[in-house]
């Protein structure tokens, strides 16, 4: 039996947290988040609601809606779920995988077995709630499966698909022993969107590659030709299914909501560097604590500038805000493990008492607070191995309208192909990392007009690219994949 709503997002997550009271009681709040503010008006507009997991273990509560009028329609999950879908074969299989075997993915047929059942789960849940022609839009890696699901269960649903995070090349997918599983679940979709240009290239060559029997699917072209904005970029490329429906591909940038950050607050910003002992110069990190971030390695190129004098203790402070991550995942906790050894090391040999030269901090910060770190910050430091886009960054350079700061950036961030005017490094050479943080440092002292000149660039890209537009592109082309 079909439900009565018109636009439908699937994710892992709801947009609430649970907020536990001390006599056991539970409080639902809306999570901050650039998707939840771009896609909150779409969800009124359209009679929609939010399809995930609520974040409890074996407990759901009834749909709800949430104090901006989104409905929330919870899917439990137990803890074994949890264990093997999300811990294991999302995040000790995929999240490896599809960033380029920075740690060995395991695969495990109990893991696998587990991902399909719960992207069924999410998949029935859908066809309770969907109306009839509904569109209905599936985020990210946790979730591959439901579109192909959803396409059996429901042929009369417009779906739409977008991959959050990198899309290897197709000899690493080809890796992954239910290959042919995941490429049919990926092409019962309508429109399936990536980040990036190179990831929807990645999968129309992994579909020449491996498409199950010989024909079942046709028509892949050689190449992806990109039409559009630089930007905000669309395709004319699509894939013939075996059931003969044209399946778009697509590449979508996705961005931030700077409106999400506040306003600039100056007294707050002294304050922050007052209590940083008002250096001269402030190297900010913002992260989660995963390997895939480069923030040991970033570490390590401060300390050997330090080492080498190439910047004074004195004068210079970093601070890394590390937010806690897939803590019970090994690779997790070794990570965690190595940069604190290394911030107490280099804290060790070059902090004063009372004056550390690097502050961690173990936990996330309030968006609030955040922007006042992004503001005070001189230079940013983004150096992750491999990431979908990376919207720290983009945060960061929202902040700095007046065209102070600089940005260093990973060139393996999805965000270094908008953020051209960025000091782009290799986090796998520690002297490509040292370069970039030192030009970037003594380009604030020696160069500023030119520094001003390049953020300001950045600053004017990340307001016109917002998240509404990702959001607006997206939508408007999954609603005229049907057609």
């Amino acid at each position: 039996m079909s439900g009565d709503n018109e636009f439908v997002v699937v994710a892992n997550r709801l947009p609430v947290d649970a907020i536990v009271d001390e006599h056991g009681g539970t409080t639902w709040t809306e999570s901050p988040g650039g998707l939840v503010a771009a896609l909150s008006p779409v969800l009124s507009a359209r009679r929609g609601c939010w399809v995930g997991w609520p974040g409890l273990i074996d407990a759901a509560p009834a749909p709800f809606h949430t104090d901006s009028g989104i409905l929330v329609h919870p899917v439990p999950l137990t803890a074994d779920d949890h264990e093997r879908f999300y811990e294991g074969f999302s995040n000790a299989t995929l999240w490896p995988l599809y960033h380029d075997l920075i740690v060995t993915p395991t695969y495990h047929r109990d893991w696998w077995q587990s991902y399909r059942d719960v992207n069924y789960r999410f998949a029935t849940e859908v066809d309770r709630v969907a109306a009839p022609g509904a569109t209905v839009w599936v985020q990210d890696y946790q979730l591959q499966l439901v579109p192909g699901i959803l396409r059996q269960l429901r042929p009369d649903l417009t779906i739409g698909f977008f991959l959050h995070i990198p899309f290897p090349g197709p000899d690493l997918f080809r890796q992954l022993p239910w290959r042919e599983e995941v490429v049919r679940g990926l092409l019962g979709a309508d429109l399936i969107g990536f980040h990036l240009v190179s990831n929807a290239e990645n999968f129309l060559s992994l579909v020449q590659q491996v498409s199950g029997p010989k024909g079942s699917h046709t028509g892949q072209p050689d190449s992806l030709k990109v039409t559009g904005s630089a930007s905000v970029r669309t395709t004319t490329a699509s894939i013939t299914a075996s059931d003969g429906r044209e399946v778009a591909v697509a590449a979508y940038p996705i961005s931030i909501d700077p409106t999400s950050l506040g306003e600039a607050d100056d007294k707050e910003v002294a304050r922050r560097r007052a209590e940083l002992g008002n250096p001269e110069c402030i190297l900010l990190g913002v992260d989660r604590l995963d390997y895939t971030k480069g923030i040991l390695q970033r570490l390590e190129a401060f300390e050997e500038l330090l080492e080498a004098g190439a910047l004074d203790p004195n004068e210079v402070v970093f601070v890394q805000v590390a937010t806690p991550s897939r803590e019970r995942i090994e690779h997790y906790r070794t990570a965690r493990r190595q940069v604190e050894e290394a911030v107490g090391r280099i804290n060790g040999r070059f902090a004063k008492i009372g004056r550390p030269v690097v502050h961690y901090l173990h936990r996330s910060l309030p968006k609030r607070l955040l922007r006042h770190y992004y503001q005070a910050a001189d230079v940013m430091v983004v150096t992750p191995f491999k990431d979908g886009m990376n919207l720290v960054a983009k945060e960061y350079v929202a902040c700095h309208p007046d065209g102070s700061g600089a940005l260093v950036l990973s060139e393996f961030a999805g965000a270094a192909d908008e953020l051209l005017q960025a000091n782009l490094c290799n986090p796998f050479d520690i002297e490509s990392l040292k370069r970039a943080l030192l030009q970037a440092v003594r380009g604030l002292e020696h160069d500023p007009e030119t520094m001003r000149s390049r953020m300001r660039a950045m600053h004017e890209q990340v307001l016109t690219f917002d998240v509404d537009a990702w959001a607006n592109a997206s939508l408007r082309d999954l609603d005229e994949a049907r057609r």
